[in-house]
Parts: structure tokens; C-alpha cells; sequence
């Protein structure tokens, strides 16, 4: 079997060359990295807040150990790490989006947490850590703005300790089908609406909405996570199955 890369890959309902999709997305937080934090509480009318929250409940973290937020964008999942492994521990917060951790670092230095907190600019398909570096890796909201998923899975995996837990917080498919079309209204009326409104770029935002359509679902992303190498692999559905986190294991 070839490790070869198709020359094609989706962004959004879009067929792009493969090696142009992770700069299309860079245009894409470059230009909503300021208003990023405003526009989730607006979208999910504040729900991402309790979506972050059950996520970091199950990372299991203790105090001393190493953390790492893929794709962690302007930091909640990293403060809420860093939080649970305290001033002995440490929390790595990495995106491959300079704007995006730039916005990070000013939110978490207005939040008090230092020390004990690092930021990378990397790409999750290659991430730059040893093998084995971290206790427990998350990755909340970014999967799907990842050219190859396959890959990144298999290196988050790569850099757990035995034992240790991924955690993949991402849109998903609705459970119940009745709920299906007043979803797809939302996505694709209100929300490049609101991206105009408050943040000036509706492309951005009907880029999100589609990059959510051909994302995975619940079950396609559980047999990824066994591929990648991963144990015990399980998933929990929120709020209906609009969002869903997904676990595995590395032993």
C-alpha cells in the first residue's frame, strides 16, 4: 500500500490540489483569529464553553503531569490543562497558525496563566515532540481543517505516554434526523450572516460550515482513531450529536 498523498483534497464543498488546502486554511484564521473567541460564543450561544469543559473533565489530568492542545487555537483547552497539572506540570499549546497563537498567548496571559505553559507553531501531521512526551493530547474544533486526519491521528498518538488518552472535540452529524434541516438552515443562512456581521469575511465562515458537512461522522472518526494505533476507543455525542467528543488509548 502506498503512503502517497492524493493530489486532491476537499476544503469546504471545494475540490483543491492537496498541497494548497493548509494554506487556504491559514487565510482562513489569519483573517478570524481577532474576533475567533466572539464568533463561537455567537454561533453556539455560549455552548462551546460546556463542550470544553466536559472535554477537559475527562482528561484525567493530574497535577505534574504534560499536556499537549493541538490545534489550540486561542487557548481554552489549554487553561483549562493547565489548571489540572498545576505549576509542576505542563501544557504545550500548538497550532500551525501564527495569528491564532498569537491571539492564544494574549488571551492566556489576560487569563494569569504562565509558567507552567508553552506555545509551538506546528502542523498536527508532523508534530515536533519526541515519542511518548505527553499524558494526554486534545484537539478541539481543528480535525477537520487538516489535510490529512489519518496522519495526525497516528502522531498524536505517536507523542502519548503509555497509557495515556487523545481526546478529538469536533462538529459532528446530528443524531436525530429531525433536527438535520434546521442544522443545515443555521449553518448555511445564519452563520455566514453573522461571520459578515461581526467579523467581516462571510467566506470564512461558509468555508466552517461546509468543512463540518465533509467532515467524518461519529463512527467513520471512531474506526480512524483504532486505525491510528488507539485502544478502548469510544465517543460521546453532545448536545444531540451536533458535537461529539471521541477518546482513545495508547497501552
Amino acid at each position: 500500500m502506498s503512503d502517497r498523498q492524493p493530489d486532491t483534497t476537499h476544503f469546504g464543498y471545494q475540490t483543491v490540489p492537496t498541497g494548497e488546502k493548509a494554506g487556504r486554511v491559514r487565510d482562513v484564521f489569519d483573517t478570524v483569529a481577532s474576533r475567533y473567541d466572539l464568533m463561537n460564543d455567537l454561533m453556539s450561544g455560549g455552548l462551546h464553553r460546556l463542550w470544553k469543559r466536559f472535554t477537559i473533565a475527562r482528561t484525567a489530568l493530574r497535577p505534574g503531569q504534560r499536556a499537549l492542545d493541538v490545534a489550540g487555537g486561542t487557548g481554552d483547552l489549554a487553561a483549562g490543562m493547565a489548571h489540572r497539572v498545576g505549576p509542576a506540570g505542563l501544557v504545550v499549546l500548538s497550532d500551525i497558525n501564527h495569528a491564532m497563537l498569537l491571539e492564544g498567548r494574549r488571551r492566556l496571559l489576560d487569563r494569569g496563566i504562565v509558567g507552567n505553559l508553552r506555545l509551538v507553531q506546528g502542523n498536527a501531521e508532523r508534530l515536533p515532540f519526541p515519542n511518548g512526551a505527553f499524558d494526554c493530547v486534545t484537539i478541539g474544533f481543528g480535525l477537520r481543517n487538516v489535510t490529512d486526519k489519518a496522519a495526525a491521528l497516528a502522531d498524536m498518538a505517536r507523542v502519548l505516554k503509555p497509557g495515556g488518552r487523545l481526546l478529538v472535540l469536533e462538529f459532528s452529524r446530528p443524531a436525530l434526523k429531525v433536527v438535520r434541516p434546521l442544522y443545515d438552515w443555521y449553518s448555511f443562512n445564519v452563520l455566514p450572516r453573522l461571520g459578515a456581521a461581526v467579523a467581516g469575511d462571510a467566506a470564512s465562515y461558509q468555508y466552517l460550515a461546509e468543512s463540518i458537512r465533509v467532515h467524518p461522522d461519529q463512527e467513520t472518526l471512531l474506526g480512524m482513531l483504532n486505525d491510528a494505533g488507539l485502544e478502548d476507543c469510544r465517543y460521546h455525542n453532545l448536545t444531540g450529536g451536533i458535537v461529539a467528543l471521541h477518546m482513545g488509548f495508547r497501552y
